[in-house]
């Protein structure tokens, strides 16, 4: 399944633009526009960690409802610091899955390869589960996106580490969080940019969280110095933005 899904976007997307070459070059142009116009979520993602700040301000339990839209693990326990820092530790990890990894992709292989890596990263969260039923179905498809992710998640812990020294945050304490706990996840490149964040910010991510009414055990990141507040919005939207300008330039 997942062989045939990612190839097939791939081969499909190379032909629909050799197509369109075919009648003019400025019509593959146009669409290829279209595809990374689609293909990249950073506007989406602060959108839906600014909704989910919004809504714990107003009550515990919208806050809930809403952090569920962006986040696998159950919600209905959650704390009202518990689901803002749910929302930074999305927003940290998505910034390499929805903005910089297509980047990546696209520098190396043009829009088929960054529309093949958007087959890879949501087939991973659709059926990579770690349970009795899933596991094996599931596996090649969680593998394959550690693979394709490893080396845009270290290009974007390394870009978000500058931005927090360009940006005033404390990037001293970032370099430092992110050589101690980028591997604090079950996953090889998720704690990379959350270490990131957690330590530019100056807050603890990650930590125990259940996952289908089991109560799963995970490693925290960073350090417990303040919990997480609404002022902290801001703030990691403007290291996103400035992460992903920065690897805009790398990769023109």
């Amino acid at each position: 399944m997942a062989l045939i899904l990612v190839a097939g976007t791939y081969l499909l997307c190379e032909r629909i633009l050799a197509l369109a070459g075919y009648f003019h070059p400025i019509v593959a142009s146009i669409l290829s526009g279209i595809g990374v116009f689609y293909c990249l979520a950073g506007k989406t993602l602060v959108k839906e960690v600014k909704a989910v700040f919004e809504a714990v301000d107003r009550s515990t339990e919208e806050g809930r409802k809403q952090v569920g839209r962006i986040v696998g693990r159950d919600t209905s326990r959650l704390s009202p610091q518990e689901i803002r820092a749910a929302a930074l530790e999305t927003l940290a990890e998505n910034l390499s899955d929805g903005v910089i990894a297509p980047m990546f992709w696209f520098a190396l292989l043009g829009l088929p390869g960054m529309m093949a890596y958007k087959m890879v990263n949501p087939l991973d969260s659709m059926i990579g589960y770690k349970n009795e039923t899933y596991l094996y179905f599931g596996r090649a498809a969680a593998k394959l996106d550690d693979v394709v992710n490893f080396i845009p998640a270290i290009l974007s812990a390394w870009l978000m580490i500058g931005a927090s020294y360009l940006l005033g945050l404390d990037g001293e304490n970032a370099w430092r969080i992110y050589k101690r706990d980028r591997k604090n996840h079950t996953r090889p490149n998720s704690a990379r940019t959350e270490s990131v964040c957690a330590g530019a910010l100056g807050v603890q991510l990650a930590g125990d969280a259940f996952y289908f009414g089991q109560l799963v055990h995970k490693p925290t990141i960073g350090d417990p110095g303040r919990p997480v507040t609404a002022e902290d919005i801001p703030l990691s939207c403007r290291l996103m933005t400035l992460t992903s300008v920065l690897s805009l330039c790398l990769f023109l």
